[in-house]
């Protein structure tokens, strides 16, 4: 691929900001997926029609930022970020889809609190990818997604915990909610690894 010498360096920000309103869409079927569960009226299709559009906006970015000669952050910061947005919602995919790949008949307040903690995390990683070019609000953004950050480990913890504490739990259960509490913890994890290349991004532009 040719460099181009002509600046489309708004485009970054509107792909982002894109990524950002597609997580966030994502997060917020899947927390209904999972609140609703087994009579949801969403369907793990439509997450991953959803899913399917995040990766054309990541396709796209890259895209552009391989025949793009000046960016308006470092290379890097714009690869790591495309790619930490697209994590997040991989993950909430693969969590959504477990519900039905493993037969599971009824959510756990647990996963419904995990699902929740996301949106609210995934609300913090839009407003942030949004004001990329103004570069304001960004901070408040980001110190909130960290809080939300710490919420989430304290819930995985207390779920994990609530798993291996009774032992009338069938064993493949606790298998099930065990792959499933982890994948959307990893959701929530690459919404913090995201918020930090953001934070990379800002300090380096002051």
């Amino acid at each position: 691929m040719r460099f181009s010498l002509t600046p489309r360096t708004t485009e970054f920000y509107v792909l982002f900001g894109k990524a950002g309103e597609n997580a966030l869409e994502v997060a917020r079927l899947v927390e209904r997926r999972f609140r609703e569960h087994p009579n949801s009226g969403v369907t793990q299709e439509q997450v991953k029609a959803v899913e399917t559009a995040g990766d054309t906006v990541t396709r796209d970015t890259i895209n552009l930022l391989n025949t793009q000669y000046i960016t308006p952050f470092d290379r890097e910061d714009i690869y790591l970020l495309a790619t930490e947005i697209d994590d997040v919602v991989d993950y909430l995919e693969e969590a959504s889809d477990l519900l039905g790949l493993y037969g599971i008949e009824m959510p756990t307040r647990h996963a419904v609190e995990q699902c929740r903690v996301i949106v609210q995390a995934c609300e913090q990683l839009a407003a942030a990818c949004d004001n990329l070019k103004s570069m304001r609000g960004i901070d408040e953004a980001l110190i909130e997604l960290k809080r939300l950050e710490d919420e989430g480990d304290r819930i995985l913890r207390d779920a994990l915990a609530s798993l291996f504490r009774d032992e009338r739990i069938d064993p493949l259960n606790v298998i099930r909610w065990k792959d499933v509490y982890e994948a959307l913890e990893r959701a929530l994890d690459a919404c913090d690894t995201a918020a930090s290349v953001i934070a990379n991004i800002v300090v380096k532009s002051r």
